[in-house]
This record gives structure tokens, C-alpha cells and sequence, in this order.
């Protein structure tokens, strides 16, 4: 073993003193290599910072289009409550004017309406006013005219009953403010109080509304 290491060490010393000769007659060839290292070193770098640029760069541009985004959901938010407000003030509005058209329907007549139970009134006292022993055979003259009186007057009530104008004849019944007038309070025994005792003048109703409120007598306590 001593023996083949002499022999190497003596094989590599006469190619030692050319590789120190090699390397002081080279010098350029050092730098050269130095500066092809460190240009090396440069360009990585430059290469890493523009990735860190590029991945930088997406980032930021991603940030501003999460940001416009965002006011533009807001902004599809407000624009579909308004749209959804809208809606339901035209269907309010459409339901009111629905209603007003149906109630001019049923109460655009009431002012007729009332013209005629004037006509009523006068019909139905025309019918109290004749003697009830006068309408006989003898009398046909007062029997077909009354008679006729009773005729029109059953038949202006068809036809108010027709168009939805009901009488108001409410004795007995309970006192209604909404539905009745009181003329007067006046004691009557067997009745209780609050009751109607007298009707005056008879009222009407037009599809459920007082037209004209009853005249009425009222019962009050003793």
C-alpha cells in the first residue's frame, strides 16, 4: 500500500507546477468566469422580481375587479328593490282604482236613488191617506185609483230591490246610530229601552250603505 501511494504522489507531481503556471498565466479566464457567474446571478434575480411583479400585478387587478364587483351587486341589490317597490305600489294602485271603479258602479246611482224614494214617500202616503172603508164596489172609481196607487208603489220597490236599495223599517229593533235618526226618547211600557219604538220616515240602504237613515222614536228608561 505505501508503495502505490509513493507511486501517485509521484505521478501528480509534475503536473502540479503546470496548474499553478496555468492559473497565473489566466487571469481573464478567472474574471471571465466570475462575471459569467455573477451575470448569471443577475438575470436569476431579474427573473424571480419580474415573477414576483407578474404574480403582484394579478393580484391587484384581481382586488379591483372583487371591488367593482361588489358596487355592482349593490348596486343590482338596489336596483331590484326599487324594481320590486315599484311593483307592489302599481298593484296598490291598480287594487284602488279597481275598487273606486266597482264602488262607482254600485253607488254612482245613489243620488238618483234618492230623488226617487221622495217619490216613494209620496206614493206610500198617497196609499195611507185613503179611507180603508171607502174601497168598495160602490166607490170604483177610488178602488181602481187606489188600487193602482198600490201597484206602482209594490212595483218602484221591485225595482229598487233590483238595484240593491233595501227599505229601513226597523221597529222594534235595537237603536243603530249608522242606520237610524233619532227624532225623539220617549217612555213606553212593555219595551225595553233602546229600542225603536216609532218609525217616522222610512230609510233605505244601497248595497249595504245607509242611504238615508230611518226617522225613528226611541225607548227610553221611565
Amino acid at each position: 500500500m505505501a508503495a502505490v501511494a509513493q507511486c501517485v504522489r509521484g505521478a501528480l507531481r509534475p503536473r502540479l507546477p503546470l496548474l499553478s503556471v496555468a492559473l497565473r498565466t489566466s487571469p481573464r479566464l478567472l474574471c471571465a468566469a466570475t462575471q459569467q457567474k455573477n451575470t448569471g446571478q443577475n438575470l436569476e434575480e431579474d427573473q424571480s422580481q419580474s415573477q414576483n411583479e407578474q404574480k403582484v400585478e394579478p393580484s391587484s387587478a384581481e382586488k379591483l375587479l372583487a371591488e367593482e364587483k361588489a358596487k355592482l351587486e349593490e348596486q343590482l341589490k338596489e336596483v331590484t328593490d326599487k324594481y320590486r317597490r315599484a311593483l307592489a305600489d302599481a298593484e296598490n294602485v291598480r287594487q284602488r282604482s279597481q275598487k273606486l271603479v266597482e264602488e262607482a258602479k254600485l253607488y254612482g246611482i245613489q243620488s238618483f236613488c234618492k230623488d226617487l224614494l221622495e217619490v216613494a214617500d209620496i206614493l206610500e202616503k198617497a196609499t195611507e191617506s185613503v179611507p180603508k172603508e171607502e174601497i168598495k164596489d160602490e166607490n170604483p172609481h177610488l178602488k181602481s185609483l187606489y188600487e193602482g196607487l198600490v201597484m206602482t208603489e209594490m212595483q218602484i220597490q221591485k225595482v229598487f230591490k233590483k238595484h240593491g236599495l233595501l227599505r229601513l223599517n226597523p221597529v222594534g229593533a235595537k237603536f243603530d246610530p249608522y242606520e237610524h235618526e233619532a227624532l225623539f226618547h220617549t217612555p213606553v211600557e212593555g219595551q225595553e229601552p233602546g229600542t225603536i219604538a216609532l218609525v217616522s220616515k222610512i230609510g233605505y240602504k244601497l248595497h249595504g250603505r245607509t242611504l238615508r237613515p230611518a226617522l225613528v222614536g226611541v225607548v227610553k228608561d221611565a
